[in-house]
């Protein structure tokens, strides 16, 4: 069994998706980030770095507990573990790497910044602060769907043809597109990845993890 403590973010469906498409049992532990539940002692000592998503497989490798933070680790970590989602050949398997790396350095940094300005600034902040932070971050958001519809242009998927971790973690990031009135029909091929991964029946599931209703039972 794996424990997973996450919230309803981004980097916390990467690996719900991901325990759902491996088809892995785990367990949901609630970390409240609106609440500040992240800094309490309890979860640091498995997140250090205060961040959400984290897990503890008890049934790691040599048989012994391990536990993980940073969603990208997660991700290798649980291919690894299964021998899925990441290809065993060499240029597959870096390739899906490089674009997993690229989303962890780019994608997810680039929407969580413009996300702050564009629905999560202070009041008091001044309004240039505010405009240029806008433009700097939903520029550079619409400059890297741009990058992932040309990569998608041509390949299946943004490791080529098999879907791997690369597309498991950018997913519920573009998810996110209405927030920051993005056009996906202007990046064709970007829609059509988008359109095909939302069908996914572990994709779907692994989107409502945490469910609304266990978190609101927590308040």
């Amino acid at each position: 069994m794996i424990d997973l403590y996450t919230y309803r973010t981004s980097n916390g469906r990467k690996v719900s998706i991901m325990l759902e498409e491996c088809g892995l049992p785990y367990k949901v532990h609630i970390v409240d980030i609106t609440a500040g539940e992240q800094h309490a002692p309890d979860f640091l000592a498995i997140s250090l770095n205060g961040r959400i998503p984290a897990i503890v497989d008890e049934d790691g490798p040599a048989s012994q507990p391990v536990s993980l933070f940073e969603s990208g680790a997660i991700l290798l970590y649980l291919a690894e573990k299964t021998g899925r989602f990441l290809p065993r050949e060499e240029d597959g398997r870096w390739s899906a790497i490089e674009w997993l790396i690229w989303q962890m350095g780019g994608l997810g940094p680039s929407f969580g910044q413009a996300f702050h300005f564009l629905h999560q600034h202070p009041d008091d902040a001044p309004a240039e602060d505010i405009a240029y932070g806008r433009e700097r971050f939903s520029g550079e958001v619409r400059r890297l769907c741009g990058v992932m519809d040309r990569r998608l242009s041509e390949n299946r998927h943004l490791a080529g043809v098999e879907y791997t971790v690369a597309d498991i973690a950018a997913f519920p990031w573009v998810a996110l597109h209405r927030w920051f009135e993005l056009d996906l029909g202007k990046t064709p091929h970007l829609l059509r990845w988008y359109d095909d991964i939302r069908q996914r029946p572990a994709v779907r599931r692994g989107m409502e993890v945490p469910a609304r209703d266990a978190i609101a039972t927590r308040a």
